[in-house]
């Protein structure tokens, strides 16, 4: 399976410099399953077009898409959907489907209550609509869901936020702030290629059963750093973390001046220590609480989705589909715990049938007339029919029809 990080830390790079430096949270991974999985339908340029997005060969990443989402990580959940419209021929589409994951959700599109509930489902709440609209024209609909909520090992002890400094705008915004505990989290200073000089804090997640776990890396660079330089270097320290390889980790505290910058305040304090010289270091973190929740429009040429779409309608037979691409995302970070969502959702329409002309019957039950109800027993799962199969529980011969009652007239109704 190929290594996922280079090829989405690209990607990401991607999606955050299309998303800009407002405050938001999104899952490059999300989207970059949906775009796998949409891979091995592409032939030609368009093919060449979207390795290049998503950084590896197609089937290579489509590979990688199904292994994530067969056998997700015990801390984050995963899921996967692809429906097409209700009637369409999607026979062209029998040798691409045959490689979505097993785990994927398929079939005719649901309603919007169905996608809704999906979305929910597999958001453990977070998200409460499906991120895009569905109608007549949407013919094929696919969607990714990645959801965590985890707890620190040790949860944040509580600060002033005039500890962020007397230069921070948010130490007047805010009363208080988190700081690490004694224990647990880790905290230091490295030099990146990127974004130059950053402060690093590290929390773990209590560990699933069988160790498996998740770390939530924060970092911060000068403030004249472009966001998309830091993003691009939290990306590699966490890397760099997760194997254990220090995440460009700075020297001694001591090569350092005293005193404060934008990002740290460095003084010296008498203890007693073990140290063999004399000469000890502590590094503490304070950071702020924050929550995000987003809507973003992934319909961005550079992210790869109208390649897709292309992929698909020369798949179908179905040139020039409109293209509606979006991901609903939601996180909170806590003293406690952590967690997000995202919603990914890439659906391709077809223009409005031509019109033509349609014949409504209304039926109308306005003189007597019978009711029968039957007991059904179709013998699902290879079993044969029961005994009630094809049974008139009740009849009727209705000829004196009622008023509708007060109590049918709600919504939901009263009573039932």
């Amino acid at each position: 399976m190929t290594d996922l990080r280079p090829p989405l830390a690209r990607y990401a790079e991607r999606l955050h410099t299309a998303l800009g430096d407002r405050h938001h949270v999104a899952s490059p991974l999300g989207a970059w399953l949906l775009l796998a999985l949409s891979g091995p339908a592409a032939t030609g340029g368009v093919r060449a077009e979207m390795e290049s997005v998503l950084g590896t060969d197609v089937d290579s990443a489509a590979a990688t898409a199904r292994a994530l989402l067969d056998d997700p990580h015990p801390l984050v959940g995963a899921a996967s959907g692809v429906w097409h419209r209700p009637g369409s021929d999607t026979h062209r589409l029998d040798d691409w489907s045959a490689g979505l994951p097993g785990t994927t959700a398929t079939g005719p599109l649901p309603g919007r209550p169905a996608l809704d509930e999906w979305a929910r489902e597999h958001s453990l709440g977070l998200i409460e609509e499906f991120p895009i609209a569905v109608g007549p024209t949407t013919l094929l609909l696919l969607a990714s869901a990645l959801a965590a909520r985890i707890s620190w090992v040790d949860p944040f002890m509580v600060a002033e936020a005039e500890a962020l400094g007397a230069d921070s705008r948010w130490a007047g915004r805010l009363r208080r702030v988190l700081r690490t505990p004694w224990h647990g989290h880790r905290s230091w200073i490295a030099t990146t290629p990127r974004a130059g000089e950053v402060v690093v804090h590290t929390a773990p997640a209590r560990p699933a059963d069988g160790g498996a776990g998740l770390l939530v890396v924060s970092v911060a660079a000068m403030p004249d750093v472009p966001p998309v330089d830091v993003l691009a270097a939290a990306y590699d320290i966490a890397s760099r973390t997760a194997d254990g390889r220090g995440g460009h980790r700075q020297g001694s505290l001591y090569d350092l001046p005293l005193g404060e910058t934008p990002l740290w305040t460095l003084r010296e304090d008498t203890t007693r220590t073990f140290a063999p010289d004399g000469r000890d270091e502590t590094v503490m973190s304070v950071l702020p609480a924050w929550s995000a929740e987003n809507h973003h429009d992934l319909s961005a040429p550079t992210l790869g989705f109208p390649a897709a779409a292309r992929a698909f309608g020369a798949l179908l037979g179905e040139p020039g589909l409109g293209v509606e691409v979006a991901q609903s995302a939601a996180a909170r970070y806590g003293r406690y715990g952590f967690e997000a969502a995202a919603v990914t959702a890439f659906g391709m329409v077809t223009g409005l049938p031509p019109e033509g002309v349609v014949r409504v019957a209304e039926l109308r039950f306005a003189h007597p007339y019978a009711v029968v109800a039957v007991a059904t027993d179709d013998g699902s799962g290879g079993a044969t029919a029961g005994p009630w199969h094809g049974v008139p529980v009740f009849s009727a011969w209705v000829a004196e029809p009622e008023e509708v009652s007060e109590a049918d007239l709600a919504d939901p109704p009263m009573e039932w």
